[in-house]
């Protein structure tokens, strides 16, 4: 059993949800149309992957090298990808868009993108073997 992963993936999902009605109540009247789907893109991929972190917390080992790299990942993936498209959107929407946030968004899906091809690696290794 994997407790970061588990508490990681229960923090996401907690805060999606409120980012979630945030986005939905109190920012829809001041966020364009394409601002308001780029929060809720956050949103989404935040919750995918809280529900996949609270699945591999149950399945995977903190002391194994590899259940460690797909959590980690994940876990980095989420924060950087998530958290800079709210930080982008919100920003924008005052007038004061952290332009820096830009490049953050990608290297967030590649540490999601990651995460996913350790777990292909560590079963598809298994598998074969």
């Amino acid at each position: 059993m994997n407790y970061s992963a588990i508490i990681f993936g229960a923090i996401f999902g907690f805060l999606a949800i409120l980012l979630g009605a945030f986005g939905a109540h109190l920012l829809k009247k001041k966020l364009t149309q394409e601002q308001l789907q780029s929060f809720e893109t956050g949103v989404k991929y935040q919750m995918y992957h809280a529900i996949v972190l609270l699945v591999l917390g149950f399945q995977l080992n903190r002391e194994i090298t590899i259940d460690s790299y797909i959590i980690s990942s994940f876990i980095i993936g989420v924060i950087l990808f998530s958290f800079s498209i709210y930080g982008l959107v919100i920003s924008s929407a005052n007038n004061r868009k952290l332009k820096f946030l830009g490049p953050i968004t990608p290297l967030g899906g590649l540490f999601l993108a990651l995460g996913w091809a350790l777990i292909i690696y560590k079963y598809s290794f298994l598998y074969f073997i």
